[in-house]
């Protein structure tokens, strides 16, 4: 009989590591306790992806004078690097109409009308400007804060600065929608910090997390567990850089934890009819059912104490990403909006009726926003990639409900006031986290990194 090695040791084991057991093995050893830079607002994050760049000027900036000038050519002074363009394309007017909403009066458009109805609850910016308008760069941009990758995600800082409120569950969890965006994994890992700060993959269809369930009684696991462990602490004792391996030894521990917990979590049949009709878990359609499934979990998570959790959306049909709309703007953004409106507004609601969207960040954000013109009006017209000026919409966390911050032009095509970064929201998500994102660094390849680098600001104008 051959001797048993560690690589068979852990799959007969069965621990499931997928993204978080080895997204990172140049990692080092965590901190042992959170960093409160200063009193917190909020403790978790939710982030709705709307991967590919929602339409700014359909969904929260409505433009009318860019319905009037309709299939007017722009012209060279409306030229811009940061959106696909050029002197002879034309406007084109929204598709959807806009209507002041709620006691605040903020403007949504038909496009979203379960979002619409909790305008109060939304702190809409109309005024983000990216730095390329190609989708793997700003999906880059908007998750590490630069747009060549290669740095640990927002969602890994969050973990690496507050930590869980839950041993049995990592701090960041990716619930995907069998879609990774633009830009892959990167948008997810950790990078240069300690692995288990990456996020844990819970899939929408099957099983939500492989090899979850162990295949031997516990006893027996713990036992493989034990001898991994001292393998492992002698490897450890050996190499350059033991932390690499501490490091891998928790995530070991968080899997062989996350066996009693994550299955009762991922299973909604506990949830009463009136939570699964208002998120839509009943839907017909296969799409809206495993979205709203996902969002239902959020929920879960944050009960659970989860820090940063973020849902992707489901790729529909042959595109670039799903808000990607260069044709067929009408009917893809509807059937984007179909599958995700509902669901979003559902768990805002479930979290304010629970007493959670206090203490609670979501955001709605795309990498992107879309042209307001286009090369010709046809049948199947579309808009281009645009981060000129584009819309995104914080709720909960302390963030002001039912006002718009920035401005842009009559057309939507550039920012005109109040123009931000993304590590400027960032730093703002930071500070109602209770952390300083000047202060929240790692040492890494000589100098203390940080995810807004040099840019960044609170925008103290977003939050009451």
């Amino acid at each position: 009989m051959s001797p048993v090695n560690r690589r068979q040791i852990l799959k007969d084991a069965s621990i499931g590591f997928g993204m978080m057991a080895f997204s990172s093995l140049a990692a080092r050893m965590s901190h042992a306790q959170p960093l409160a830079h200063y009193a917190a607002r909020a403790k978790h994050v939710i982030l709705c992806f709307m991967d590919g760049g929602p339409s700014h000027v359909d969904t929260f900036d409505p433009k009318p004078e860019l319905t009037r000038q309709e299939g007017k050519a722009i012209g060279t002074e409306n030229v811009s690097v940061l959106s696909q363009s050029a002197a002879s394309r034309v406007w084109l007017g929204e598709r959807w109409k806009s209507r002041q909403r709620g006691e605040s009066g903020l403007p949504v458009s038909d496009l979203l009308p379960h979002i619409a109805s909790l305008a109060d609850d939304l702190c809409v910016v109309r005024s983000l400007v990216g730095k390329q308008p190609l989708h793997g760069q700003q999906a880059l941009l908007m998750h590490t804060g630069r747009e060549t990758g290669r740095a640990p995600s927002w969602g890994s800082w969050v973990s690496y600065g507050l930590g869980s409120d839950n041993k049995n569950l990592p701090s960041y969890v990716l619930l995907n929608n069998d879609w990774i965006p633009n830009g892959g994994y990167e948008n997810f890992g950790s990078a240069f910090l300690p692995a288990n700060h990456a996020a844990m993959m819970l899939r929408a269809k099957g099983t939500p997390v492989d090899n979850i369930i162990a295949s031997d009684p516990q006893s027996i696991q713990r036992q493989k567990l034990a001898l991994l462990k001292q393998q492992d602490q002698q490897f450890g004792q050996q190499a350059s850089e033991p932390e690499v391996i501490e490091a891998a030894i928790k995530n070991y521990e968080k899997a062989f934890s996350m066996q009693t917990s994550i299955p009762g979590l991922a299973d909604l049949n506990d949830e009463p009819e009136y939570i699964h009709k208002l998120y839509g878990t009943d839907s017909k359609n296969e799409y809206q059912k495993y979205y709203a499934m996902q969002c239902l979990r959020a929920r879960r998570l944050v009960e659970q104490g989860v820090r940063f959790i973020e849902i992707t959306c489901p790729l529909t049909h042959v595109n670039n990403s799903p808000w990607d709309q260069h044709a067929n703007l009408l009917k893809h953004h509807n059937e984007n909006a179909l599958i995700t409106d509902q669901s979003v507004a559902a768990l805002i609601k479930d979290l304010k009726q629970r007493g959670l969207l206090e203490e609670t960040i979501v955001i709605w954000a795309g990498e992107m926003g879309r042209t307001p013109h286009t090369p010709r009006i046809t049948e199947t017209v579309g808009r281009d990639h645009h981060v000129n000026g584009y819309s995104i919409f914080l709720a909960g966390g302390g963030f002001k409900g039912g006002t718009a911050y920035g401005t842009t032009d009559a057309f939507g095509n550039s920012v005109v006031d109040n123009p931000l970064l993304i590590q400027d929201i960032q730093a703002t998500v930071f500070h109602q986290l209770g952390l300083d994102h000047e202060r929240l660094t790692y040492r890494f390849g000589g100098r203390d990194v940080s995810l807004t680098d040099v840019h960044g600001h609170v925008v103290r104008e977003l939050i009451s």
